[in-house]
C-alpha cells in the first residue's frame, strides 16, 4: 500500500513539475511576442524599417534571456533526471534521515 501512495506521488511531482515547465512556456512566447509587436510598432513609428526592428538586439534580448532560463527550466525538468535518475530524491532523504537518525544515536 505504501508503494502504491509513494509511486502516486512520484507522479504526481513528474506531473507538477510538467505543467509548471509547461506554463513557463507558454507565458515565455505570449509574452515576448506581446513586447516584440510593441517594439516593431513603436521603431516603425519613428521611421525604422520592419527589418532593422524585427533583427535589432533590444528585439531580441528578452527572447535570448528568456530564453536562457527556459532551457535551464527545461533541463530540470527533463535533463536531470535522466542524468541522476528518477529515484535520486528518495536516495537523497533516505541518506539525510540515516544521518539524522545516526547523529541522534550519537547522543543518546
Amino acid at each position: 500500500m505504501d508503494s502504491n501512495k509513494s509511486n502516486f506521488r512520484k507522479a504526481k511531482n513528474k506531473v507538477e513539475k510538467l505543467k509548471r515547465f509547461y506554463t513557463h512556456l507558454g507565458v515565455y512566447f505570449m509574452i515576448n511576442t506581446i513586447i516584440t509587436i510593441v517594439k516593431v510598432m513603436s521603431h516603425m513609428n519613428i521611421g525604422g524599417t520592419f527589418k532593422e526592428a524585427f533583427f535589432s538586439f533590444s528585439t531580441m534580448a528578452s527572447w535570448l534571456i528568456w530564453g536562457l532560463v527556459i532551457a535551464i527550466h527545461a533541463f530540470s525538468v527533463f535533463g536531470l533526471p535522466l542524468i541522476v535518475g528518477d529515484d535520486w530524491e528518495e536516495r537523497k532523504i533516505q541518506q539525510f534521515m540515516n544521518e539524522e537518525f545516526e547523529h541522534n544515536k550519537k547522543y543518546k
